[in-house]
């Protein structure tokens, strides 16, 4: 069972290094320059999120543009931003990507699939509004990360767009569905069973109760518009999720489904979608009067006059459109002042851009557990859920995932009570069976609570009533 419990709040913690993995700190993208700004943030629970922020190298003062946040999957890190980055960055989009809390190179033990991830992503808004220098913020997620931010999307409306790559409406739900996705061999009210002892584990380890991921009770009231996007063959995350989301959704929405899986590297034309997304929610500005340190190599002269700087500019920004400053003189005198970027950086295509990230981090791999894995994790680990789903296994019509300690417990001993369906329970008056009027009287008489049965003498006056209580099975009586 421990695998099971550690697959969903401890999958495998992405490990990359930063100088390797991450782009830059100074990089460009179609000739233009970019930096990366390294920086840590505090969440609520004290831990340290490490980030990244990737902007233009040079911003003219007073100019705000708007950022994209990118939220990682359960296996993930900021490094998976890397595609967001090199697609958002020309249109003077900026992008802030960070380690979620028990991920990466954070701090915290355990991730938890958006309870507490929510809370990570408002410390990252939080940080963005009090510098000062972002004007719109938009919100990109996949998996894990597309649920946060349909979470804490719910509650700040002034998030100006948000795209959701792959995310789980309810994860009750999809559990269950897991279940059947990889032929875990257990009767279905079994499954129920274990889904309700994982739940009591997750709760005592990582402290957040399953039962309350659910986006589908805030999607009739969300109004941030959003752009939905699910991959046909997703066997982990089926396409449903995606669709019974926006069928709820109250805002703007669209949904974009696609060839591949779970994993799958997206194809071009969604990409375009969602830069044609984020451009039409955030409507990022031109930036007049940008340096010439954009374009160039930190080799590049410092000297350069505000004039020269303006018409280098020009003439790297607008090849062609100034002829009457092409006469070779000038040609000459500009190639003094400028330093190219690599040619396989400098003026690449979107796509190659795209491929040049690939190169230097592959998107994360979620973890899919297998058949047999699953299979032994369910009996072999855990002797006490063994037991458990031992004493559950005559009970076949359970109630759904409870959503209270109190309905939990009426649960528990509803199985119980059909367990012990055939036996019978006698009271003092003479060993005649009780009889179970309803089910609701023989579950309070299994759950320990007090049922008052009044009891008639042989001449037919009511006695006192007698006080009957089980503990553990076992019938007692109190007076």
């Amino acid at each position: 069972m421990d695998q099971l419990v550690n697959f969903v709040i401890r999958p495998p913690r992405a490990q990359y290094e930063p100088l390797e993995d991450l782009l830059g700190p100074h990089f460009a993208i179609r000739g233009r320059r970019f930096r990366r700004d390294d920086l840590s943030i505090v969440n609520a629970r004290g831990h340290l999120l490490m980030c990244s922020f990737y902007r233009p190298y040079s911003v003219p003062e007073g100019v705000q543009l708007p950022c994209v946040i990118y939220n990682h999957g359960n296996s993930g890190c900021r490094c998976d931003a890397n595609e967001a980055v090199c697609m958002l960055l020309p249109s003077n989009i900026t992008v802030f990507a960070y380690d979620f809390s028990g991920s990466g190179l954070s701090e915290g033990e355990y991730v938890s699939l958006g309870y507490y991830e929510k809370e990570d992503l408002k410390a990252v808004v939080e940080y963005l509004r009090l510098e000062g220098k972002t004007s719109k913020i938009g919100l990109w997620g996949r998996s894990m990360g597309a649920h946060t931010c349909l979470q804490y999307g719910a509650g700040d409306p002034s998030i100006a767009g948000m795209v959701v790559d792959s995310p789980f409406s309810r994860l009750h739900d999809l559990m269950l569905e897991l279940t059947g996705t990889y032929r875990i061999r257990v009767p279905r009210s079994m499954v129920k069973m274990a889904l309700q002892y994982m739940r009591k584990l997750i709760q005592k380890k990582a402290a957040f109760d399953i039962t309350e991921l659910d986006v589908l009770k805030s999607a009739p009231s969300t109004f941030i518009p959003v752009l939905f996007g699910h991959a046909r063959g997703d066997m982990f995350i089926p396409p449903h999720h995606s669709q019974d989301i926006y069928k709820e959704y109250a805002g703007d929405k669209n949904i974009i489904e696609f060839e591949g899986d779970h994993n799958s590297a997206r194809p071009r034309f969604y990409y375009d979608s969602i830069s044609i997304f984020f451009i039409n929610v955030l409507q990022p500005p031109d930036l007049p009067g940008a340096a010439v340190a954009d374009f160039v190599d930190d080799g590049a002269p410092e000297d350069i006059s505000p004039e020269q700087q303006s018409l280098l500019y020009e003439l790297m920004a607008h090849p062609g459109a100034h002829p009457q400053y092409e006469d070779p003189a000038t040609v000459s005198q500009l190639k003094e002042l400028e330093v190219a970027a690599t040619p396989d950086e400098a003026a690449a295509p979107s796509e190659d851009v795209l491929h040049q990230s690939g190169r230097r981090w592959q998107m994360t791999q979620t973890v899919l557990p297998n058949a047999a894995t699953a299979q032994d994790a369910l009996w072999d680990d855990d002797p006490e859920m063994s037991e458990f789903l031992r004493r559950q296994s005559m009970g076949e019509d359970f109630a759904p995932l409870p959503s209270s300690s109190h309905t939990e417990e009426e649960m528990l001993m509803a199985a119980i009570a059909a367990s012990l369906a055939e036996s019978s329970l006698r009271d003092e008056s003479g060993g005649a069976p009780i009889e179970k009027k309803n089910d609701r009287e023989g579950v309070d008489q299994l759950l320990g609570s007090t049922v008052e049965k009044p009891l008639t003498s042989k001449q037919g006056s009511a006695a006192s009533p007698q006080r009957i209580e089980v503990k553990n099975g076992l019938s007692g009586k109190h007076t």
